[in-house]
């Protein structure tokens, strides 16, 4: 049923590191603000994201869209990590 060396890695993405890979599994911001702004940025479950840096801020590449996001919101994102 699994592939051998299957893994599951779930994370929040202010703990990833810099050119770790994951899909958003879901998004649980403090307030309803932070979410707006998370969706109107194409945050949602289901997107492929890669970190590509953590400081000063923490910016993020999805398809050939390259997003700079605070600690706050980037707290708010939970992803799977992936290999690829």
């Amino acid at each position: 049923m699994f592939k051998q060396g299957f893994t599951l890695t779930l994370s929040s993405l202010e703990l990833m590191k810099p050119g770790e890979r994951g899909i958003v599994t879901s998004c649980k911001p403090h307030d309803e603000t932070t979410l707006r702004k998370l969706i109107s940025m194409g945050i949602t479950p289901g997107v492929s994201i890669t970190l590509e840096q953590c400081f000063p801020s923490f910016v993020i590449k999805t398809g050939y869209t390259r997003l700079a996001l605070d600690k706050q919101i980037a707290s708010a994102i939970h992803v799977r990590l992936t290999d690829s």
